[in-house]
Formats: C-alpha cells, structure tokens, sequence
C-alpha cells in the first residue's frame, strides 16, 4: 500500500461504524453471509465472475437480496422488474447515482452525462438529444459497415495469406479498433485510422483500458472504491494524480488522449444545439469536451464487446451461427435482386433471426450488468413478485432508507425466468420468435425490447440505436463472410467485470488483459439460403 492509499483508508472506519448504527435496519431481509466486517460480500460480488453472484443470490433469496458492503453496511441487490422501473424511472429522483461511482465516472470521463445528476443531466442531455434520434442513427450504418468491410477485409488477407484454412485472431483487439473508426468517423467526422495502425496513440491507449484500469480488483482496491464516499472529491482527484499506482497511471494516460473536430456529425449536431440553446442551458467547455469523452468512450467499448460476446457464443453453437449465415445469405440475394449491393437499415430491421441473435446477446451478455443508485430519502419499493423474510413472512413491497446504496443488478434483471421462460439461464434466440420473449412485459422497464441492458428513464442511454444498429452490421460482414470457431482458451473465457463494463479475459491468463482468440475460416457460399 503506498502512502496516497494509506491516506485514503485512515478516516473512514469511525465515521462508517458511526452511520451502521444509527440507520434503519434491513436485518429482516435475506441475503448471503458476510464473509468478513471490513469487506462484507463485497470480495464475492466484485472478484466473481460478472453477474455470477448476483445470479446465486437471486436463486436462492429472491429478487431483493440484502449484501453486507464494507464495515458492515447495508447495500441491496434488486433485480425485481417493478423496484427497478421506480429506481430507474417513474422515482429516479429519488434514488441519484452513487457518490462513489460519480467520482470514478468523473476521473474516468469528466463531467459528461454519465456523471451528471439532477438539473445538470437534464440540461446536458437536452443538448445531446438532437444528435441521437432515429433518423441520425439510421445515418450511421453507413459508417458502420465501412469499418467492418474494412475489417473484414484485413482477416481475409490474413487467411489468405497464412498456411492454414483457419486463423485465430485475438477478437478484440481488432473489434475495439474498427469500432473507435466507426465512432470516430460518425462522431466527430475524424480518420482515426485505428485499423491500420495498432500503434496509435488512441488505438493502444483504449484497447484493453478499463480492464487495466479496474479488473481484478484487490482487496484494497474494492475497499477505496467502495469507501471513495467519505473522502473529498479534491483528495481523490489529488491522490489519482499524483499516486504511482500502475491503476491511476493509466487512467491519467487515457484522460490525455482526445481531441475533437467536426462537421457534419455527432458532434457539431452537439456544438451547434449548444450554440442554439439559451444562455443557462448552455454546456460549458469543459463540458463540452467530456462529452466528447463519453461518446468516445462508451461508443465503442459497448459495441465491441457486445459483437465479441456475439461471436463467441456462435462459436459455442455453429447450429445457430449457420441459421443467421443462411438469414443473411438470403437477403443478400434479395438486395443483388433489385440491384443494390449494401444492406438498408430496413434490411437489417426486416432480418427476424439477425435481430433475434442481437437481443439475446445483449440480454445474456449485458456488458454493463450493474448500475448504481441510493435512496435519496426512505422509500417503498413495489416488488412484482414477493420476497419472504427471515421469518417467514412474504413481502409486496420493501421499505429502503435513506442513504442505502442499491445495486440494480442487470444481469440478473435479464435472466429472470417470469419474464424470459425457464431457460432464461441459456443463451437462446429463438425466445425471441416463439413469443415467450414478448409475454410477461407488464412490469418490464428498458429502453429496448424490455431489456434493462441500455437503462431506463431518464439516465437511459442515449446511444442505443446507434449501438443496436453497428452490432447488426458488424455481424453481417463478419458471419456472411467468415466460419468462427472456438480454441482451446476460449473455452476458458470468464466475464470479467471492469467498474462499468464487463469484457472477455481467459482464465489462468488474467495478465494478460482482455482476450477472446477466435478462429476463423472462410465460410463456404454453397450453404441452402
């Protein structure tokens, strides 16, 4: 431990025994047994793979699970669909984002949506809205599928020119760069070039950051994180700067990375609303460049882990891989038919088992399983379904005190089985054509076809449908072209969760960062459309 954490650590514990002693119990709720005082589940929650533990958890408590944080303190895993649209929605004011979690998201991205709360989210999201509608996603597929055609086309010279019907690449390496193109290029109307260089700056600096940065949290780390709430903002802000934490170093080496330029883009739409808005309403420059930051960042870490995920889980299952290759094998003869060679957005909207293959990645695999939030004054929650007590007694709602921190937990969100079918733990698209997938929404809160994977209410992602738009087209190229297989390391890939989002890293080979080596093999046109 160097001095700057030491720093960090040694103010905390009277004042967080003081505030485990004079709250409102949640000693009648069920939950696992903490593992130790200092650090409660906390070693389970976050050192588990992704999701792992709140999928036990559920299994075995129900749908509100109280977790014991650090120095004792009461913390809630929900993933009851009715207590997170109140959390996430209609009663979102009441429950802001974490403290914590704000100052991590400022070191990490500024002053951007992501960390804003209150009036200042709603000004900065007021500002953004005209650069992510429908009509200007639509706009982006053809920026997508010129970076995957150009990825694409780079793996077909590596096959070609290896001694083997069958490569393996290193999937995200190549995704994450293609998708900075693709956000760089529709974003701020840049060349990055990512795909052809590996070794610029920005290329090298996010590949692979938040895992560095945040995965495999130590002990120590999980405590900082989780006690950031009791700390002044301008000590972390000075220890991040300052420490020579291998962590804090590279997080000061990303935030050195951008610069912005624009035309007719995401973000001159974002400049010029700005110019537009009234004096109040206004971003700041500082705003304006976190933005910047956000969009960067969150435009393409999502996606390119979404499509690895995708590739991997058709690698599991080549029955469903040839299924989505004869789908699109299909509508490509249909386009050469009417005498296009690109597909439409309404060709990928009209592609039912493409669509489906999407959604389920994105339920199965959100790659943010978590959101944080705390209740900003006592508050009943509804549940859709009860819970039962230590006693025995069946709960249809839940009282959270003020100041309790809430995990909304996604992932477990996403597979639960009154809403998703009884196979709700196994990844399968087909629920999203044989109506099982439709039924049971009474209750359902997200953004996008009932899934909580892009958030809800006001604090949803604002870039879904660019999101949904370049996992279609990436796909396409990729399956229309290529047979993706597994190796032997993949079947040891865990989901490993980086503080926002969770990527592929092999087991036993942690050091190594994120991985996900695939083979692939040039797919042959002689399959029945």
């Amino acid at each position: 431990m160097d001095r700057y954490s030491t720093l960090l650590c040694l103010p905390l514990v009277a004042y967080a025994i003081y505030r485990r002693f004079t709250r409102t119990s949640l000693s009648q709720l069920r939950g696992p047994k903490s593992t130790s005082f200092l650090f409660g589940n906390l070693l389970d929650l976050y050192q588990s793979m992704a999701g792992e533990a709140e999928f036990r958890w559920k299994n075995l408590y129900g749908s509100v699970v109280r977790v014991k944080g650090i120095l004792g303190e009461d913390q809630l895993v929900v993933s009851d669909p009715k207590a997170l649209s109140r959390i996430l929605s209609s009663a979102s004011q009441q429950f802001p984002k974490v403290p914590e979690r704000r100052i991590l998201t400022f070191l990490l991205l500024g002053k951007g949506i992501i960390w804003a709360e209150g009036d200042i989210h709603k000004r900065q999201r007021k500002i953004l809205n005209p650069g992510f509608g429908a009509a200007e996603s639509r706009a982006f597929l053809t920026v997508s599928q010129a970076s995957a055609q150009s990825m694409v086309a780079r793996w077909m010279e590596v096959v070609n020119t290896g001694n083997s019907d069958k490569v393996v690449l290193d999937i995200p390496s190549w995704v994450s760069r293609a998708t900075l193109d693709a956000i760089g290029q529709g974003a701020f109307d840049v060349q990055l070039g990512c795909l052809d260089n590996s070794e610029i700056p920005l290329a090298k600096g996010y590949q692979g950051m938040m895992m560095s940065v945040f995965g495999t949290p130590s002990v120590l780390q999980i405590f900082i994180q989780e006690a950031l709430k009791y700390i002044p903002q301008s000590i972390v802000k000075y220890w991040v700067k300052h420490t020579p934490n291998h962590r804090a170093a590279r997080l000061r080496e990303a935030e050195s990375l951008l610069q912005g330029k624009g035309s007719r883009d995401i973000f001159t739409l974002l400049v010029k609303a700005n110019m537009d808005a009234e004096a109040k309403n206004k971003l700041s420059d500082e705003e304006l460049y976190s933005q910047m930051r956000v969009i960067l960042f969150a435009g393409h870490e999502t996606t390119s882990n979404t499509i690895g995920w995708t590739l991997l889980e058709l690698a599991r299952k080549p029955a469903i891989q040839s299924r989505l290759r004869s789908e699109i094998r299909q509508h490509e003869s249909a386009i050469r038919a009417r005498g296009d060679t690109q597909f439409t957005a309404s060709d990928l909207e009209n592609m039912p088992y493409l669509n489906a293959v999407v959604k389920e990645t994105l339920r199965y695999h959100c790659v943010v399983p978590q959101l944080y939030r705390m209740a900003a004054q006592d508050y009943v929650l509804p549940l859709s379904q009860p819970i039962t007590t230590k006693s025995g007694e069946l709960l249809h709602e839940v009282l959270v005190p003020k100041g309790t921190r809430v995990i909304a937990s996604v992932a477990a969100y996403n597979r639960n089985k009154d809403m998703w079918g009884e196979d709700a733990d196994v990844y399968n698209p087909d629920r999203w054509l044989d109506g099982i997938a439709k039924d049971k929404k009474e209750v359902a809160t997200g953004v996008y076809s009932s899934l909580l994977t892009f958030g809800s209410g006001p604090h949803a992602c604002l870039g879904w449908r660019f999101a949904t738009i370049e996992v279609q087209a990436f796909l396409v190229e990729i399956f229309g072209q290529f047979e993706i297989s597994l190796t032997e390391e993949a079947k040891r890939v865990r989901r490993e969760l980086c503080l926002l989002v969770m990527v592929p890293a092999v087991e036993g080979e942690i050091a190594g960062g994120v991985q996900l080596p695939l083979a692939i093999s040039v797919a042959p046109r002689d399959e029945e459309a």
